[in-house]
């Protein structure tokens, strides 16, 4: 598995599971409308532009915010798997 994938290993019950390649699609749909992009830059602004840990911080704040990091890394990989 890679990035999230783990999120996709056990799907509910009721629901089929998505190929990888429709959810970049939709990634990519949803964020490259004008309100997406704005919201991609928000967030990668809040987060990867952002320091994760300063000295004096308790080193899980910065586990944390790499958590959040990875979150948007793993929203612009699929947005520019989507567009190949």
């Amino acid at each position: 598995m890679e990035g999230w994938d783990f999120f996709d290993a056990a799907p509910a019950a009721n629901s089929e599971p998505q190929p990888k390649q429709d959810i970049d699609i939709l990634m990519a749909r949803t964020f490259g409308t004008e309100e997406g992009r704005q919201v991609l830059a928000w967030l990668r602004q809040a987060t990867i532009e952002t320091p994760a840990w300063v000295p004096g911080q308790d080193a899980s704040f910065g586990y944390a915010r790499e958590g959040q990091n990875s979150l948007v890394r793993e929203i612009e990989r699929r947005i520019e798997r989507a567009k190949q």
